[in-house]
């Protein structure tokens, strides 16, 4: 018959527990033995009863295998204080970095809404003013886009609500031959009144868009003598022209 298994707890019988602690003990300090002297380790034990007792074994002077251990535990927590410290450093050099970006993106912010030009000299008053034109040029192209495919639907839809009205009016003439006295007929009268409705809003779309490129050139005309102007006037300045 084999052993039974031994329950880990705490032994409430204070002789068996002692018992118990003799012999575990006696066998712990000979296995750490063995272990020195098979695989040529230093080993250190210590033991203390629940009494206070000390029981331990070394395989050379404790005190040196403690120090040994010490020093390595030491090495240890210094190469991770210095691997967290390299990261927190690293955070930090990303933060102020980011930190920078903010700040000049609120600043670029603010400038293109007319604010805090005064410290601006001439030349960052210029290159705003160009950042501005090209904001202006790229936002007009866009809104130039949005208006044709607009115009483009709009006069899909109304050439598809002629076709439908043209198909209404003759099936009506076929179907109820009565009703072909169109000025009288209050059916066809509103479909007329959908059809003007919508050639009307295809027409005002056109219409806008239009307004918007001729608008739209005069900006450009506009600026490109502005350029011109400025461009004189700097030359004169310089004294390229008399």
């Amino acid at each position: 018959m084999g052993r039974g298994r031994v329950v880990l707890e705490r032994i409430e019988n204070k002789i068996n527990r002692q018992v118990t602690f003799s012999k575990r003990r006696s066998g712990l300090l000979k296995k750490a033995f063995e272990l020195s002297v098979l695989c040529d380790a230093e080993v250190a034990l210590i033991i203390f009863s629940s009494r206070g007792k000390l029981f331990q074994y070394s395989s050379s002077d404790i005190s040196g295998i403690i120090e040994r251990y010490r020093q390595c535990r030491y090495n240890k927590l210094s190469q991770t204080g210095n691997l967290f410290d390299q990261q927190s450093q690293s955070l930090y050099q990303e933060f102020l970095k980011l930190k920078v970006k903010y700040e000049s993106l609120e600043r670029t912010q603010r400038h293109f809404q007319g604010e805090e030009l005064e410290p601006l000299g001439m030349k960052e008053l210029m290159n705003l003013e160009k950042q501005v034109e090209r904001t202006l040029a790229q936002a007009r192209q866009l809104h130039m886009r949005k208006l044709i495919t607009r115009q483009a639907e709009l006069s899909e839809k109304v050439h598809e609500d002629q076709e439908l009205n043209k198909k209404l009016k003759s099936k009506l003439r076929d179907e109820f031959p009565d009703l072909i006295a169109e000025h009288n007929n209050p059916i066809i009268h509103e479909l007329n009144e959908v059809q003007a409705i919508n050639q009307f809003q295809s027409e005002t779309v056109l219409n806008n868009t239009r307004m918007f490129e001729h608008h739209n050139q005069e900006g450009k005309a506009s600026g490109t003598r502005q350029q011109d102007g400025q461009s004189s006037h700097d030359k004169n300045n310089n004294g390229w022209l008399v």
